[in-house]
């Protein structure tokens, strides 16, 4: 038997086998159910399909050889032969074509109702709703909505008193971490968040401009520090030649340049649910099912209660 058969074979069979274990081991396993079995029946065909078909096409290259007139152009002694294409191909090709008019203007026009639609307009008129009750909330009520929203949406990660649940996530209540700060400065920042990109240590280029060189590991971790413990203790100097160009003497940032390090502030909270962070704990998500006011109650909350 030649070995592409019996590879055929072998990969049948492998395919069918862990196609059908994981439903086997379920519970119920096919219980009879038709949605089950139709399942079961569309993979096998598709199994058997697709190994039969590489099958011929690997054997038609092994045994078959190409004939016809050869065209006058050649490249380096490799010719091309002046054949038509193959006759199911251009069938295929062109029902395809035809397929997918039929599809993009009578089958599913693209105009016509879709439940992704509908629920895109559902969201809209409910988010106007929302709006319309709680979009002047302000002050202790924005606080407190924002609250009931981390302890549905953030406390997973964060905790019920946003503490991190032992490191799993940033503990709100305490200021930035070192290691955070180190993290940005090491790997950079992403472009989206508050201010433009901040730039890698080793890439970019982030100079000590008292010193006119490249900050060095050692003033990284004596500037983490510096930022971590509230913009006091060793490192001032460092964070004056390197840091506050962008952040500004007293960390609290600039508009569209850099975001305020001193303190959480809503602005940041925001930013982060909008696009989500990466940092040395790991990726932070962002928060596309909250809507611009809920965004913004976390985000009065998390400040409220940050130190």
């Amino acid at each position: 038997m030649n070995k592409i058969y019996l590879w055929g074979i072998i990969v049948t069979v492998l395919m069918l086998v862990f196609t059908y274990i994981p439903l086997a081991i379920s519970e119920g396993g096919l219980n009879d159910d038709i949605v089950n079995i139709i399942t079961i029946a569309g993979a096998v065909a598709l199994i058997l399909i697709t190994v039969l078909v590489v099958i011929k096409y690997v054997r038609q290259m092994q045994v078959d050889t190409a004939t016809g007139e050869l065209a006058d152009e050649n490249w380096d002694g490799i010719g091309k032969y002046k054949n038509s294409i193959p006759t199911g191909w251009a069938v295929a090709f062109l029902l395809t074509m035809v397929w997918g008019t039929w599809y993009m203007t009578i089958g599913y026009p693209v105009n016509s109702y879709s439940q992704i639609g509908e629920y895109n307009e559902d969201t809209e008129v409910h988010n106007a709703k929302y709006q319309a009750k709680y979009g002047d909330f302000t002050g202790d009520k924005l606080v407190e909505m924002g609250e009931s929203i981390f302890l549905a949406e953030c406390k997973v990660c964060h905790g019920i008193n946003a503490d991190g649940i032992d490191g799993k996530a940033a503990d709100l209540n305490s200021r930035i971490s070192a290691q955070t700060v180190k993290y940005v400065i090491e790997k950079g920042s992403d472009y989206q968040l508050i201010g433009s990109a901040m730039p890698m240590s080793d890439r970019n280029g982030l100079f000590n401009v008292n010193t006119g060189a490249l900050i060095t590991d050692a003033e990284i971790d004596i500037v983490s520090t510096f930022v971590a413990n509230g913009m006091s203790g060793e490192g001032a100097e460092v964070y004056a030649g390197a840091c506050a160009a962008c952040h500004g003497a007293d960390g609290k940032g600039m508009d569209y340049v850099a975001p305020n390090i001193a303190t959480y502030t809503p602005a940041l909270v925001v930013n982060i649910l909008n696009f989500g962070k990466k940092g040395h704990m790991g990726v932070m998500p962002k928060f596309d099912r909250l809507n611009d006011k809920q965004k913004e109650a976390v985000g009065a909350y998390i400040t409220s209660i940050s130190k």
